[in-house]
């Protein structure tokens, strides 16, 4: 059984930082891509930043250019999402995707498995 979970979400004030976590199961992790994605209330979902099974960064929205950053521990089957410099337009469920490619993607339906998604909610 395929799990992705994230986790780390929460409130957190203008500038603040926050890292989130996406542990998973029931893949061979260093065979997928890895995405994260937001949705923002009333909104469509959008990506944020993808990392290639090798690490390399594959897609920044420009929106969270110099303030977001991905990585990954192929050991621990692990993709983490770093956000710093936080802004109240950051506020969404965010929500990590796997992806059975050497590379990220922006796009939702390139990916095979999602997680249930963490809120993370930055007040002004």
């Amino acid at each position: 059984q395929v799990q992705l979970v994230e986790s780390g979400g929460g409130l957190v004030q203008t500038g603040g930082s926050l890292r989130l976590s996406c542990a998973t199961s029931g893949v061979t992790f260093s065979r997928y891509s890895m995405g994260w994605f937001r949705q923002a209330a009333g909104k469509e979902r959008e990506a944020v930043i993808s990392i290639s099974r090798s690490g390399d960064t594959t897609y920044y929205a420009d929106s969270v250019k110099g303030r977001f950053t991905i990585s990954r521990d192929n050991a621990k089957n692990t993709v983490i999402l770093q956000m710093n410099s936080l802004k109240p337009e950051d506020t969404a469920v965010y929500y990590c995707a796997a992806r059975l490619s050497y590379t990220g993607s922006q796009r939702t339906s390139d990916y095979n498995y999602w997680g249930q998604g963490t809120q993370v909610t930055v007040s002004s």
